[in-house]
């Protein structure tokens, strides 16, 4: 008899989880779908992968962003800090053409978007509104008149610094250089705000962070951190800075690396932060690029381990910005295909109908997970860039 009673629970409980992801997937299917960071790009330039099929690896690819109703993702162009100056503005424009390729190839199912307007047309027509971005200051050489191209060409916004401090603005990672931004990194920033332009603070130092909250008069952006009261690591946000994010208007997109999640695979990142900040190839070119390849390669973001995290872990990272710094500024930033260790149940994009009945669990409303899943960052988007 017990063992009846034992089973019929178990079946319950089996039927009721099948029903909150059922209604997670048609809450899901319906957000807007902003996912603020992913480097799918390095793939699609790299391993000349073709992500309008679904991929037997990696976490992207047009299929599983409509799966996981994810129809806004952030494409970072991504150049590697050990690219220098003329060589990194080379390789961001290989990445922009890569994407062109795939806007090419698959104009029925996938187009550029450049203005807040442009992704509510794009999503409202069933294709994925590709924003796209450019991950580290050094990119632009030092140089506002490249900036500004870049704006030109689509591109919405910049992340600050990437592991490295640059010649402007030190990094969370980075030696510091310059005790936050140097005065042409304001210059960067006040320029961003005049063009319409996000600026993207994940990755920068605290220095650099409160530096950035006096001199932008627009809602600023972390595209992919997380919260520092979890995990340890640098790039991580506290509590304060969340408070000062939303006072700014901006959004963080949580980012679901396992080692931003949970402190058990927070020592494995730091470790190789800290062995990828020694690498010093001093080549250029196409050798310059092989080395990258090769250092792509073996960075283990194609076959992603699963660490201590889950997706509870995510749903709590969440919960806790929602509570210090209010519904209206907390996204979602994977970082999917730029991590080598995912949460069990956020594996790839398709698995985010995963967090949204993880959120539902925890009490939030569809309105609520609509905000999180893209309406916050629709906003930014329309203050800064433009309807």
């Amino acid at each position: 008899m017990l063992k009846q009673v034992c089973t019929g629970l178990l079946l319950l409980a089996t039927y009721s989880q099948a029903q909150d992801l059922a209604q997670a997937r048609r809450i899901q299917a319906k957000v807007l779908g902003v996912d603020s960071h992913n480097d799918t790009a390095q793939r699609v330039l790299i391993e000349r992968v073709d992500i309008g099929q679904k991929l037997p690896d990696g976490m992207i690819d047009l299929p599983r962003l409509q799966e996981g109703g994810i129809h806004v993702p952030f494409f970072a162009l991504w150049v590697p800090t050990y690219y220098p100056g003329a060589e990194a503005v080379r390789r961001t424009l290989e990445l922009r053409d890569a994407m062109q390729g795939v806007f090419d190839k698959y104009p029925d199912r996938i187009e550029l978007a450049t203005s807040a307007h442009d992704i509510t047309r794009i999503v409202g027509q069933k294709k994925i509104a590709a924003v796209l971005t450019v991950e580290g200051g050094h990119q632009i050489d030092d140089d506002l008149a490249v900036l500004r191209t870049y704006r030109r060409m689509g591109i919405l916004s910049m992340t600050l610094t990437h592991f490295r401090s640059n010649n402007w603005a030190d990094s969370s990672t980075g030696k510091p250089e310059h005790d936050g931004l140097t005065d042409f990194g304001k210059q960067v920033v006040r320029e961003m705000n005049r063009i319409g332009m996000m600026v993207d603070i994940s990755h920068v130092s605290d220095k650099t962070f409160y530096d950035v909250m006096e001199v932008s008069t627009k809602p600023v952006i972390a595209s992919h951190s997380s919260c520092f009261v979890y995990s340890d690591i640098p790039r991580n946000m506290k509590d304060d800075m969340f408070r000062a994010l939303a006072k700014n208007g901006g959004v963080v997109g949580v980012n679901f690396s396992s080692s931003f999640l949970n402190q058990k695979d927070a020592e494995a990142l730091k470790k190789f932060i800290a062995q990828h900040n020694t690498i010093e190839p001093n080549l250029a070119g196409a050798e310059l690029d092989a080395f990258a390849a090769k250092d792509h390669a073996g960075s283990g973001e194609t076959k992603p381990s699963v660490g201590n995290a889950t997706v509870e872990d995510a749903a709590e990272c969440i919960d806790h910005i929602v509570k210090v710094a209010g519904i209206d500024h907390v996204g979602i930033g994977s970082d999917f295909d730029g991590i080598p260790s995912v949460p069990n149940g956020l594996e790839d994009v398709s698995k985010m109908p995963n967090l949204t009945a993880a959120l539902l669990k925890r009490g939030y409303s569809e309105r609520d997970i609509q905000k999180i899943m893209g309406g916050n960052f629709l906003r930014v988007i329309r203050e800064v860039v433009g309807n």
